[in-house]
C-alpha cells in the first residue's frame, strides 16, 4: 500500500516531520511517500492562506501523480483540512485530513475540545465541525498566540505552554486534540508532564494516520465521477491532466 502525504504549506521540515510520524503509526509494509505545496504560505494561519492552500494541495498531489503515479490513499497534513473534497472529487481514492480524523475520533470518547496554535483558527474549526456535524461535541476551541510554527521550533517551551492550554480544555471535555502538522509527536509529553489533564490527548497527524489505514467510508470520494468545469485558464499542466474534460487555455 503507497500513501501519499500532501503538505498544503511550503514548509519541507513540516513534510519532513509529517512523513516521519505518519510511517511509525502505519508501520512496516506501508509506502509513505510527502510532497510539499509549491506555493503558497509556510504557515496557513488565516482564511487567505487557507484558500491559497486549497490550490496548492491540488497541485501538489498532481504533480506527484505526474511523477510517481497514483497512491492509494492521501493524507492532507494540515489542520483544518483545506481542499480535502477537492482532492477526493479529482484523485478518486481515500483523502484523510487531520482535523476530520482527529474530531472523528474525539468524539468517540464524547465531548471533546481542540487546542492549537493561531487564534484565527478558533473560528475556521467551529465552522469545519459545524459542516461535520460534530459541532455539539466540540466543547471548545482553544488558540494560543504562537503558531504551531513557532511552536514547534521550541518544543520545551511549546510543551509547557500547550500543556496549561490542554488543562483549561479538558475542563468539561471527555478528549482533546492537540492539533497541527507541526505539534505532532508532543502528546506523550505533555500528558507525562501533566498527569492531572486527565482526558485522551488526541495527535491529529496519528489520528489522520490510523483514520487512512482503518479504510472509514466516510473519507471515501461520492460514488459519482467528478464533473468538471468546460473551460480553465492558465491550470497548472499536471493538474490539468487530472481533469480529462476540461481544456487548458
Amino acid at each position: 500500500m503507497r500513501l501519499l502525504v500532501v503538505n498544503p504549506n511550503t514548509s519541507a521540515a513540516v513534510t519532513a516531520r509529517l512523513r516521519e510520524r505518519v510511517a511509525a503509526v502505519a508501520g512496516a509494509g506501508i509506502d509513505v511517500q510527502a510532497v510539499t505545496a509549491p506555493f503558497g504560505a509556510r504557515y496557513i494561519a488565516d482564511e487567505a492562506s487557507y484558500a491559497v492552500a486549497c490550490h496548492a494541495a491540488l497541485v501538489a498531489y498532481a504533480e506527484q501523480v505526474a511523477a510517481l503515479g497514483a497512491p492509494d490513499a492521501v493524507l492532507l497534513g494540515c489542520f483544518g483540512d483545506p481542499g480535502v473534497a477537492a482532492l477526493r472529487e479529482v484523485s478518486r481514492r481515500p483523502v484523510v485530513g487531520l482535523a476530520e480524523a482527529a474530531m472523528r475520533e474525539a468524539a468517540r470518547h464524547g465531548r471533546f475540545a481542540i487546542v492549537t496554535g493561531g487564534a484565527a483558527w478558533g473560528p475556521m474549526l467551529r465552522r469545519l465541525a459545524r459542516g461535520l456535524g460534530l459541532d455539539a461535541a466540540l466543547v471548545g476551541v482553544h488558540t494560543v498566540a504562537p503558531t504551531a510554527a513557532e511552536l514547534a521550533a521550541d518544543p520545551r517551551a511549546a510543551i509547557d505552554l500547550l500543556g496549561q492550554a490542554c488543562r483549561r480544555a479538558a475542563v468539561g471535555a471527555d478528549a482533546v486534540i492537540l492539533g497541527g502538522a507541526g505539534l505532532t509527536g508532543m502528546t506523550d509529553p505533555i500528558a507525562a508532564a501533566d498527569p492531572a489533564i486527565g482526558v485522551p490527548l488526541i495527535d491529529s497527524v496519528a489520528a489522520g494516520a490510523r483514520e487512512l489505514l482503518a479504510g472509514s467510508p466516510a473519507f471515501l470520494p461520492a460514488t459519482e465521477p467528478a464533473t468538471t468545469a468546460d473551460d480553465w485558464v492558465a491550470l497548472a499542466t499536471a493538474l490539468q491532466r487530472l481533469m480529462p474534460e476540461a481544456s487548458l487555455q
